[in-house]
């Protein structure tokens, strides 16, 4: 295979995937490229969206360390399939498509199974589950705003000052860190904090950039 020399991180990773996941998921990338194994971009999605749906397994199995190591390990080879789609320059538009839905089947099945796990130690379930429900939707609140972002005002909010507070290497280690230290309500709650500061952070700057992005979108 022909390497083409890039970068491992690239625009818009969050400070987790920058200085925890890309130094891992480079070496795999590489690995993987050296040793010319039969692996695409696309196979790495699926096997990232495995692993991810493995560690909602474990939450229901009321495993949360293993389910919170299998989230951070799917977040880590979440960087692999755009890592060998920018080396080997197979990026394509399908590719993408594959790799943002699989995210999201991820995110709602782990949120759920340790929104799921959590009720059933806590005296008020009700509770619980409303605060799993606020967690998904902060969840794909933030994916929607940035998609929308780009979209409707033409800038790409990686270019935005907005700080990556929620980006989803965030959200995912944060989950794996309230899983492995018992702290699986907390989770839950710091979720919903970042997420909709996020969104309420993004619309702030939307409105503080109001010219220039009716200027870009003209």
């Amino acid at each position: 295979m022909l390497m083409k020399k890039i970068r491992p991180w690239k625009a818009g990773d969050g400070p987790i995937s920058i200085y925890i996941n890309r130094r891992i998921s480079w070496r795999i990338t590489q690995a993987i490229i050296r040793h010319n194994l039969p692996l695409r971009p696309n196979h790495m999605s699926v096997i990232s969206a495995l692993v991810g749906f493995l560690a909602a397994l474990a939450y229901i199995l009321h495993l949360p360390v293993i389910g919170g190591i299998l989230a951070q390990l799917s977040s880590i080879l979440d960087g692999v399939d755009g890592e060998l789609a920018r080396a080997l320059n197979m990026m394509t538009k399908s590719g993408g498509f594959l790799d943002t839905v699989l995210d999201r089947f991820v995110d709602f099945s782990i949120i759920i199974s340790l929104t799921y796990l959590t009720a059933l130690s806590h005296p008020n379930t009700a509770l619980i589950y409303l605060l799993g429900l606020l967690a998904l939707g902060g969840t794909f609140l933030c994916t929607f705003v940035h998609v929308a972002f780009r979209a409707y005002c033409g800038l790409p909010p990686t270019l935005t000052k907005i700080p990556h507070i929620a980006s989803r290497d965030i959200r995912l280690f944060v989950i794996f860190l309230g899983s492995v230290l018992d702290f699986l309500y907390q989770t839950l709650i710091v979720l919903i904090i970042l997420t909709y500061t996020h969104a309420i952070l993004r619309f702030i700057d939307l409105f503080r950039n109001y010219r220039e992005v009716e200027l870009n979108t003209k």
